[in-house]
């Protein structure tokens, strides 16, 4: 059973998807996990774990063990980790896997290395790094591999990371703390100060998903959402408007826009004409905020458009990357220690 030995991980601050070669996309997961505090015993992770977020008595926590892209809680991820890969690898587990994890551009040596242990300890062979707009881009189905200029914005939830790649490589990148998370602070922060109720991440989320935008929409949306009043400290019921979530989330939408702004500066002029002819490629769950798109191609003048499947898209760019270890070998991040 051999094909169980190569896995690729989009180790995300949001879900965790898992792609196995020769049977693609085989687990997708909420990255979190909850944790009895007293014993130091890991009670759930993933999706069940999600749903106690919010909701646990205090000697439970449920705890989201990666921030801003990068592990904030080392043993927990690598619990998470061991988890995952065995609900994978099933009793398979004498296969050591090679794994392709993918990380943020903006990494330092230090957040590789944790990233690079926590596989290790999880049970991996060998395992290789991939930028995460690389493997956006190979995942969106671009061919990197030519001298042309394609331009990728990958929102997930912790960072967002753009790139301009060529050649097999990224020419210029960066990446910024502000995505899918931002995005729910931002509409909690707008609540409780226009309406004076509390929520949770929870309903920020519903609340983004149903009705957040970055662009005005032709008709006005509607959502009724329950919190806490912080006048009388009941609960409370209001309803929150599309127009609203566009002015909650002016702030992050344009920090997105500035860093995109950036790049595009930043790139060779060659590049910039390929760009201006291939366009921008959208990637990663919050480039489906409602007219995202719309507003980068406006602000730009270059076409943008969301890749089909974007929420996978890194997933399957690991994934291809396994396959074509060879052809990849300048963009994959490796470490000497084979197990």
């Amino acid at each position: 059973m051999a094909f169980g030995t190569d896995i690729g991980i989009d180790l995300g601050t949001a879900t965790v998807l898992v792609y196995v070669k020769g049977k693609g996309i085989v687990l997708k997961e909420p990255s979190v996990v909850a944790i009895e505090q007293t014993r130091k015993q890991i009670l759930a992770v993933g999706e069940e774990a999600r749903r106690m977020i919010g909701r646990t008595p205090g000697n439970i926590v449920a705890v989201r063990p990666l921030r801003d892209g990068v592990i904030s809680d080392y043993e927990v991820t690598e619990a998470m980790l061991k988890y995952f890969l065995g609900k994978v690898l099933g009793k398979r587990v004498f296969f050591k896997p090679r794994v392709v994890v993918c990380v943020p551009s903006g990494v330092t040596e230090v957040e590789k290395r944790a990233v690079l242990d926590a596989t290790y300890e999880a049970g991996a062979k060998q395992t290789f790094l991939i930028e995460e707009p690389i493997a956006a881009a190979i995942g969106a189905g671009l061919d990197i591999s030519r001298p042309v200029g394609c331009m990728v914005i990958d929102i997930g939830g912790g960072t967002t990371d753009i790139a301009v790649i060529s050649l097999g490589g990224a020419v210029v990148s960066e990446s910024i703390k502000v995505a899918g998370d931002k995005f729910d602070e931002a509409i909690i922060r707008y609540i409780r100060k226009k309406h004076s109720v509390a929520i949770g991440e929870r309903t920020a989320e519903e609340l983004k998903i149903n009705i957040g935008c970055a662009y005005k929409k032709p008709k006005v949306e509607t959502m009724e959402v329950r919190g806490r009043s912080l006048l009388t400290g009941l609960p409370k019921t209001i309803t929150v408007t599309s127009e609203e979530m566009l002015l909650a989330l002016e702030e992050p939408v344009s920090a997105i826009i500035e860093a995109v702004h950036r790049v595009l500066e930043n790139t060779p002029p060659e590049l910039a004409a390929d760009i201006t002819t291939t366009g921008i490629v959208m990637t990663g769950g919050g480039s489906l905020l409602w007219g995202l798109d719309k507003l980068i191609s406006e602000k730009t003048g270059i076409p943008t458009r969301i890749a089909d499947d974007p929420v996978s898209c890194v997933a399957l760019g690991t994934g291809k990357a396994l396959e074509a270890l060879d052809v990849l070998e300048a963009s994959l991040i490796k470490d000497p220690r084979v197990r």
